[in-house]
C-alpha cells in the first residue's frame, strides 16, 4: 500500500485542478479567436483527438515532452550517448542538434547487459547476418522459418521448462494476438489490475468476459473465481467454456513479484488456467535466470501458458509462448503473429540463442552466472540505499525494476531534467499510464552497471531529490506496498 503524505496529495490535486481550470481559459480564449477568424476548410471534419485526450495533451503533456522520447545514439549500455534537443516554440516541437551527451543509463531493460558488445554473442550474430541476412522477407507460415528459428524455440522452450514454444517478432504482439486466440465468447478472463497494456488489449481483442482482481491479492482472486463459476455466464448463467487466469512475473510499473505460489494454488481448485506473462522476471531472477517459477520453486507444469520477451534480460527483440506440444502446434495454426507477421529477423534470433547459451554457461565461462548474481546485487544494493535515503520506493528485493514515487506533475519534468542535467539520464512516468496521483521514476538496473555507477547515480538522485523536494518519509520508516485500490494518507 502506497503511504501518500498529505502535502504531496494536496499539491498533486491542486496542480492538477489549476492546471485544468487555466486550460479551460486558454481554451476558450483560443476558440474565440478561431470563431473570429473562422473559415470553411475545416467544415464537417471531426476531431482527431478527443476533447480530455486533446486537452491532456497541449496543457500538460507539451509542457514535459522533451523528458520523453529522448534520441540515443549508441548502444543500450550502461552509459550511453543521448541525442541533445532543442524547441523554439514552448515545447511544442523538439528539433534534434548534432549534440550529444555521454549519460549514466537508468532507464533500458538492458538486464544482464547483453545490449551491446558482447565476446560471445556478438561475432554469432554477425554471422548470422552473413549467412540469413537481415529478414527472410515472409511470414512463418510461408517462407519465413529457418533452422535458426526452430532451434530458438527449442532453446526457450527446453529454458523455461516447457516442452514446446512458439515465438514472435515482437513483446508486445505476443500478448495482444495470442489471447485471442486462446479464449473468446462464453470464456472468462480474470487479470490482474496493474497487467500490461498489451495484456490488457488482447483480452478486449478476444471478445471473452472480463474480470479485474485487486493487484496481486490471491484471497480477491480466489472470491471473485468463486463468485464466477458459482453464477456462471452473464445473462445466461451457462457454465464458462473457458477461465483463464493473467498475471506478471515482475510487474513492469511497480517492481513487484507475483504470488504465483498462492494463485497457481487457487487455479488448481478452481480448475482455471494460468497465464503468466515473464516480460521482465525471465533471465533476471532465480538462480540460473529461469523467472519467477525458479525463485519462487513453482512447478513449470503447473503455470499452463507461460510467455515472455527478449527485449530484456536477451537483448533481443519479439516474444516467446511456451506450453505443451499441442498448445504450440495450436498456435501455429491460428496465431495471426505467426500466420500473417514476418518471422523474427535472424540476428535477433541468434543474440536470443547466444545469450541464453552464456546464462546456461554453455559458452564454457561462468559470465552467465556472474551477471546473474550482479543484476540481483546491484538491483537490492540501490532499492536499499534509496530507501535510507528517505525516498519512497515501490516493489520487493531481488526485483530490477525500481520505482521512485513523485506524486506531484511538476515534479515529473524537473526530476527528470535535473538529473539529466548530471548526465544521469531517467524514464518519468505519469497519468494516463499511472493514476493521476501515483507519477513516478522507474529506475531500471542492469549487470552491467559498476559499483561506482550506482554511487553516482544515487549522489545524484539525493541531490535532485532534495532540489524538487521528493524524500517523503524518513528512512527508518517501513518500505511502503502499492495496491492500486486503497490509498492512504498520512
Amino acid at each position: 500500500m502506497i503511504t501518500i503524505p498529505y502535502s504531496a496529495a494536496f499539491s498533486t490535486y491542486f496542480c492538477y485542478v489549476s492546471g485544468f481550470i487555466y486550460g479551460q481559459l486558454l481554451d476558450f480564449l483560443r476558440n474565440l479567436v478561431d470563431w473570429w477568424n473562422a473559415t470553411n476548410l475545416d467544415q464537417g471534419y471531426a476531431p482527431i483527438l478527443l476533447g480530455l485526450e486533446g486537452f491532456y495533451v497541449r496543457h500538460f503533456y507539451l509542457r514535459m515532452q522533451d523528458c520523453f522520447g529522448r534520441p540515443i545514439s549508441s548502444p543500450p549500455d550502461a552509459w550511453f550517448d543521448m541525442v541533445e534537443r532543442v524547441s523554439n516554440n514552448k515545447n511544442k516541437t523538439l528539433k534534434r542538434t548534432t549534440k550529444v551527451s555521454r549519460c549514466l543509463n537508468l532507464g533500458s531493460y538492458n538486464y544482464l547487459g547483453f545490449a551491446s558488445t558482447d565476446e560471445f554473442c556478438t561475432p554469432r550474430v554477425i554471422e548470422s547476418l552473413k549467412k540469413y541476412s537481415v529478414s527472410t522477407c515472409s511470414t512463418g507460415a510461408d517462407g519465413g522459418m529457418t533452422a535458426l528459428h526452430t532451434e530458438l524455440e527449442k532453446a526457450v522452450a527446453d529454458f523455461v521448462g516447457k516442452l514446446a514454444a512458439i515465438v514472435t517478432g515482437m513483446g508486445y504482439v505476443t500478448n495482444s494476438a495470442i489471447l485471442p486466440v486462446l479464449i473468446g465468447k462464453g470464456g472468462l478472463i480474470i487479470s490482474d489490475s496493474l497487467n500490461h497494456n498489451s495484456i490488457i488489449n488482447g483480452a478486449r481483442g478476444s471478445g471473452a468476459t472480463i474480470k479485474v482482481f485487486q493487484h496481486n491479492t490471491p484471497s480477491h482472486l480466489e472470491n471473485l473465481l468463486r463468485e464466477s463459476i458459482i453464477n456462471g455466464q452473464l445473462r445466461t448463467h451457462r457454465p464458462w467454456k473457458k477461465i483463464i487466469v493473467v498475471v506478471e512475473g515482475i510487474y513492469s510499473m511497480e517492481g513487484e513479484i507475483c504470488k504465483l505460489p498462492e494463485i497457481v494454488s487457487i487455479c488448481k481448485i478452481y480448475k482455471a488456467y494460468v497465464y503468466l506473462d515473464e516480460a521482465h522476471s525471465i533471465g533476471t531472477i532465480g538462480k540460473t535466470g529461469r523467472g519467477v517459477c525458479e525463485l519462487l520453486d513453482v512447478d513449470t507444469a503447473d503455470v499452463d501458458i507461460m510467455m515472455g520477451t527478449f527485449t530484456k534480460s536477451f537483448g533481443s527483440c519479439g516474444g516467446y509462448i511456451a506450453g505443451s506440444k499441442e498448445l504450440i502446434q495450436y498456435l501455429k495454426y491460428t496465431c495471426p503473429a505467426h500466420l500473417y507477421a514476418t518471422s523474427m529477423s535472424l540476428p535477433a534470433a541468434q543474440q536470443i540463442i547466444s545469450s541464453i547459451k552464456v546464462i546456461l554457461g554453455e559458452d564454457g565461462s561462468s559470465r552467465g552466472a556472474q551477471k546473474l548474481a550482479k543484476v540481483c546485487e546491484n538491483s537490492n544494493y540501490f532499492r536499499s540505499e534509496l530507501q535510507k535515503l528517505g525516498f519512497v520506493v515501490l516493489g520487493d528485493y531481488d526485483s530490477p525494476v525500481i520505482p521512485i514515487m513523485l506524486y506531484n506533475p511538476t515534479k515529473i519534468p524537473a526530476f527528470s531534467r535535473e538529473c539529466l542535467k548530471w548526465n544521469v539520464a531517467v524514464v518519468v512516468v505519469s497519468f494516463p499510464v499511472t493514476p493521476p496521483l501515483l507519477a513516478r521514476a522507474r529506475i531500471c538496473i542492469s549487470a552491467a552497471h559498476t559499483h561506482d555507477d550506482m554511487v553516482k547515480a544515487l549522489e545524484v538522485i539525493s541531490k535532485v531529490g532534495d532540489m524538487v523536494g521528493i524524500k517523503y518519509f524518513p528512512a527508518e520508516l517501513k518500505k511502503p506496498q502499492l495496491e492500486e485500490s486503497r490509498v492512504t494518507m498520512e
